[in-house]
């Protein structure tokens, strides 16, 4: 008999089948309790920040942008979580972990592999998927698009209010190199500006 309270876990909307087997997956493991499931994308962050789970699975076809999945793990960093997506490629897993989750897997990983998975990410354990090939027909993912790695490293900057000539000496590019990077991160980040971008980074702003 485990001493151990159960683990809570939180699971966001997921496609009816996706969701209906998650949640029978994780009610039949004792040693893991759902805190809630169905859970809309508009309301993930108000329903962690209300139950505090240990755990929330979130769908990658969901989310608007790979910023979101950063602001939910900055804002809560005791819910570790692991991004189901469909198939997803190297580069999208490296880009969810980069960006906070704990976790990254393809929708059709095996049960064990997910229960393994939710009871490391508790444990606040990386997971990386055991194959996460591109689709054979070559169709990416539903979902939000994603940022190279060095639009990553000049969104790091920007968020930390650098000018473009620091950046690019920084990272030792141009910088117009620059300039080219921060509009594809507006772009695929959904703001105009240095200040709406700032705006996103702060749970405070208005």
């Amino acid at each position: 008999m485990s001493l151990r309270s159960p683990v809570s876990v939180l699971i966001a909307r997921f496609e009816d089948l996706v969701g209906r087997g998650l949640r029978a997956l994780i009610d039949e493991d004792p040693n893991l309790a759902v805190v809630s499931h169905d859970v809309p994308h508009e309301r993930i962050t108000t329903e962690v920040d209300a139950l505090r789970p240990q755990v929330a699975l979130l769908n990658f076809g969901s989310l608007g942008s790979p910023i979101e999945v950063r602001e939910l793990a900055g804002s809560h960093p005791a819910t570790r979580l692991i991004v189901l997506a469909n198939r997803p490629s190297p580069a999208e897993c490296n880009q969810m972990l980069a960006f906070g989750a704990t976790a990254c897997l393809s929708k059709e990983t095996q049960a064990r592999d997910v229960l393994s998975a939710i009871h490391l990410a508790s444990r606040g354990l990386h997971v990386l998927p055991r194959s996460a090939a591109a689709p054979a027909d070559g169709a990416r993912p539903v979902g939000p698009q994603l940022l190279t790695p060095r639009e990553a490293d000049v969104l790091e900057q920007l968020q930390r209010g650098r000018s473009n000539g620091e950046i690019a000496a920084e990272l030792h590019v141009g910088v117009e190199t620059v300039r080219t990077h921060a509009r594809n991160i507006y772009r695929k980040l959904g703001v105009r500006s240095r200040r709406d971008l700032a705006r996103i980074g702060d749970p405070a702003a208005p």
